[in-house]
């Protein structure tokens, strides 16, 4: 396994399983910079959305890239404000245009609106079939919302874009979107930084001669989970990349495992009303 290893979607479309986050990257050229930079290292996925106000910065700077824009992999997702039908196929035309791209990689739902997100799921097959988008998916989706979804739709999500870390280890959902072929990809591995200097995650990072970044890293690629590490920091990214040539044992990831304690930095969709 290495940075340019991919997953196999359910729809025959390969994702890269390590990939730069951009949430509250900024905008310009902080964010800019990043991407450049990610591209040198051998970065090839990069996760947006239209909420993050950085689509027109990620674009610019693939744009003045000199890698072949097919090897790469581009997230983006429509926000709450735009969900429903009509008005998620103009959020998609806004993104597309703010990114310079004909079409995306891979276009989520952000969140499992009450009311609008069947009806946003209908516009997301819609895109799926003209094209506008390679693959679709969801984010902040619980198995309620799921099996809400499948019990009409001729199209399954490949991917449920969730928070997920040692302290919020959702196992069970994790298996919900297993058995129904739906890939699992983690955001804030980090926890947002609030948990990077737990005494037990730093011993065993110095066990492995590793940061605590790279062990959280590590635990979600080792679950098969496609992990997507943000940062705006040159070191930061690189260091986030370096963890391929290193493996967590069996006996310290299961007790990674152990350390969960639903603890969330994100809104907890679990609190949907419906």
């Amino acid at each position: 396994m290495n940075i340019n290893s991919t997953v196999l979607l359910d729809n025959g479309v390969e994702i890269p399983i390590l990939g730069l986050g951009t949430y509250q990257s900024g905008k310009g050229n902080e964010t800019q910079n990043a991407v450049r930079y990610a591209l040198e290292l051998g970065y090839r996925h990069f996760d947006t959305a239209a909420i993050y106000g950085n689509e027109s910065d990620i674009g610019i700077a693939l744009k003045d890239s000199k890698v072949d824009f097919n090897d790469i992999f581009v997230t983006t997702k429509v926000w709450n404000t735009d969900q429903g039908y009509e008005s998620t196929l103009k959020a998609l035309d806004t993104s597309l245009t703010n990114l310079g791209m004909d079409y995306v990689d891979l276009y989520l739902v952000h969140w499992p609106l009450p009311e609008k997100r069947l009806d946003t799921w209908k516009a997301m097959i819609k895109i799926y079939e003209m094209g506008k988008a390679r693959s679709i998916g969801i984010s902040n989706y619980t198995e309620k919302h799921i099996d809400e979804l499948l019990k009409d739709s001729p199209i399954v999500p490949v991917i449920n874009q969730v928070e997920m870390t040692p302290y919020l280890y959702q196992k069970k959902l994790a298996e919900h979107c297993l058995n129904n072929r739906i890939q699992i990809e983690s955001y804030s591995p980090f926890a947002q930084g609030k948990k990077i200097n737990e005494p037990k995650l730093v011993a065993l990072a110095q066990k492995y001669d590793r940061t605590p970044g790279q062990m959280l890293v590590k635990w979600s690629l080792e679950h098969n989970f496609i992990v997507l590490p943000k940062s705006v920091t040159p070191s930061r990214i690189k260091e986030n990349a370096d963890v391929f040539d290193f493996n967590i044992t069996k006996e310290d990831l299961d007790y990674m495992d152990t350390w969960n304690e639903d603890f969330r930095v994100a809104w907890n969709p679990y609190n949907l009303d419906s």
